[in-house]
């Protein structure tokens, strides 16, 4: 009797110990781990939301969906330095597995709060300059991303002024002067301006609220306006746009999104494929690359863009020799 007993209970063990082994292999089905992302951005305009929207497709393409096995914390500073800061120290303390600055404020932001976290960049001027990173080559660190500065662009766009403006001798440039990016290039800027022998006269902003009161203000001072690639002026770029039509000013840019906004020509690139670029480097980060070994990344192809229906309510008169080579837009 104690024998049979003994074989019950041993039978018994042997089955719970099954249905526990059975157990622990369905409980340890390795679940696919959920990336966090965090993404700060200094302002809403469709140039920096179009390296945003190009840097998340890059994600997707590379396998990393949200609500899969990507979670993505979008902030925006709507221009506020003060934001901009607490969303940077936000992201951190969220301990996110990356984090996306996008523009130069937001950028320097992040960096400051974390030596740890890899820190990727987009749409910044001067990297270097900004120190985050030592140099494009060798980024150093947890920082690296993508410059939207080509080294022709603000030379080529100038020239274009000459070519398309010949009678013009004043370019009226509106800039906040609180803007790293925008004293980079407006800087270069005026380089460019003055050797092909045309003056400058500027007009400084510190929100977007100022800029159509700056437009007015170079009305008979400036032949023609030039934006810079200016985060605070971009962003209420129509105030600038309605000036120009109304005063038929012709209007030049720093990129080639303010020229399908409505703006006449610029030498400028496709920011969705600047922030493609940076999806793939985090990408690469992702799957174990430090940000140190990937180099600052230049946007790759430069090209004139031209806006046909903003030159004609701008007063300019094209012709198809001055068209040669340019894409047009905003059509």
């Amino acid at each position: 009797m104690k024998k049979s007993l003994a074989i019950i209970v041993c039978g018994l063990l042997l089955l719970l110990s099954a249905c526990g082994a059975g157990s622990k292999e369905t409980s340890g089905e390795k679940k696919e781990k959920v990336v966090k992302i965090g993404i700060t951005q200094l302002v809403e305009h469709p140039s920096l939301d179009a390296a945003r929207e190009g840097f998340i497709k890059a994600l997707k393409d590379a396998g990393y969906e949200e609500g899969k096995n990507l979670k993505l914390d979008y902030q925006n500073a709507q221009g506020d330095m003060n934001t901009n800061m607490s969303i940077a120290q936000k992201l951190v303390d969220e301990k996110n597995d990356l984090i996306l600055a996008i523009a130069t404020p937001s950028a320097q932001a992040v960096v400051k709060s974390t030596k740890n976290i890899p820190v990727l960049f987009t749409a910044i001027t001067d990297p270097v300059g900004a120190q985050l990173v030592q140099s494009f080559d060798k980024p150093g660190g947890n920082v690296t991303g993508t410059s939207d500065t080509h080294p022709e662009a603000i030379k080529n766009t100038v020239a274009a002024i000459k070519k398309f403006i010949p009678n013009a001798k004043k370019v009226g440039i509106i800039f906040n002067n609180g803007e790293p990016n925008s004293v980079v290039n407006v800087k270069n800027a005026k380089e460019a301006i003055k050797a092909v022998g045309l003056q400058t006269v500027e007009v400084t902003i510190s929100t977007s609220s100022e800029v159509k009161q700056a437009a007015e203000s170079l009305v008979g001072r400036a032949d023609v306006f030039y934006i810079p690639k200016d985060n605070t002026v971009v962003s209420a770029l129509e105030s600038v746009i309605t000036v120009a039509n109304a005063k038929k000013i012709p209007t030049f840019v720093g990129e080639g999104d303010s020229v399908k906004r409505g703006t006449f020509a610029s030498y400028g690139f496709d920011y969705h494929d600047l922030g493609y670029t940076t999806g793939k480097m985090a990408v690469e980060i992702l799957k174990g690359k430090k940000p140190s070994e990937i180099p600052v990344g230049f946007p790759e192809n430069l090209q004139l863009m031209v806006n046909k229906k903003a030159a004609e309510q701008e007063g300019i008169k094209l012709t198809d020799g001055l068209l040669k080579d340019a894409k047009i837009v905003g059509e």
